[in-house]
């Protein structure tokens, strides 16, 4: 029993956590060091929990609710305005999809903005929430969810125009 719930943790923790960490990268806005922190952080979390998780009706959108609280909470602690380095080297992707450009503008552009409404952000519009949804990870009302994401919309455009075609050529 207790080895049969361990192997279907071990199974659901392989298939999300790939998703958790493209969430978690979008959330630090591109800190992949910490997206990989919090993405252990919600893993050994859901493990301690899993026989309760595993019972519910959607176990990954749960993992995506600890993701988003953790990295919430993190947000919240004195010492997570401290980095080791504020220069890392530049590398080009090989062979990534997508473009670079645009993908390193986007990710500043949501760095810039304040933390609940970066994670209001990508549950809206990276991870595809409702806004009820959104409400219920962040433990705040619809009206505060809507009010935030017109707001942070609105300072995205403001920091990268209302055209971002001319990053994607960059």
């Amino acid at each position: 029993m207790i080895q049969a719930r361990a192997d279907d943790y071990a199974q659901f923790a392989v298939a999300r956590a790939g998703h958790l960490y493209r969430s978690a990268c979008l959330l630090t806005a591109g800190d992949t060091h910490l997206a990989e922190d919090l993405v252990q952080e919600t893993l050994g979390r859901l493990y301690v929990r899993w026989a309760r998780v595993s019972r519910t009706e959607n176990p990954a959108g749960y993992a995506q609710t600890v993701l988003t609280r953790t990295f919430l909470a993190h947000q919240r602690r004195r010492s997570s305005t401290e980095r080791a380095t504020d220069v890392l080297p530049e590398h080009a992707a090989e062979g990534g999809p997508g473009d670079v450009p645009l993908r390193l503008t986007l990710l500043q552009a949501l760095a810039g903005l304040p933390v609940k409404d970066r994670a209001v952000v990508v549950l809206r519009y990276w991870e595809d929430r409702s806004v009820e949804e959104t409400a219920d990870v962040l433990n705040s009302s619809s009206a505060a969810v809507r009010t935030r994401c017109t707001r942070a919309l609105g300072r995205l455009r403001a920091l990268l125009g209302e055209d971002l075609g001319e990053y994607a050529t960059s």
